[in-house]
C-alpha cells in the first residue's frame, strides 16, 4: 500500500498546521482588540488611558493565545490512527 506518512502528512504536519491555525486566530483577534481600543477611545476616553488599554489588551491577549495553544495541542485531530 505504500507508507501511511506519506499518506497523510504524517506527524510533522501537525505542528504547522496548529502553528498557522493559531496565527490566524490571533490576527483574527487583533483587529477585535484594536476595533475595541479604537472605540473605548472614540466614546471618551481621553488618550491618558491608552497604555492601561494596550497593557490590558496585550494581557488578555496573551491569555487567549495560551488558550488556543494549550487546546489545540491538546484536541487537535491526530492525522494518523
Amino acid at each position: 500500500m505504500g507508507d501511511p506518512n506519506v499518506r497523510y502528512g504524517g506527524t510533522t504536519l501537525r505542528p504547522i498546521a496548529i502553528v498557522i491555525e493559531v496565527l490566524v486566530l490571533m490576527g483574527v483577534i487583533y483587529c477585535l482588540f484594536l476595533a475595541a481600543r479604537l472605540t473605548i477611545l472614540d466614546v471618551g476616553f481621553q488618550s491618558k488611558y491608552d497604555r492601561f488599554l494596550r497593557w490590558t489588551l496585550g494581557i488578555v491577549g496573551a491569555m487567549i493565545s495560551a488558550f488556543f495553544v494549550a487546546h489545540l495541542t491538546l484536541f487537535y485531530p491526530k492525522l494518523l490512527p
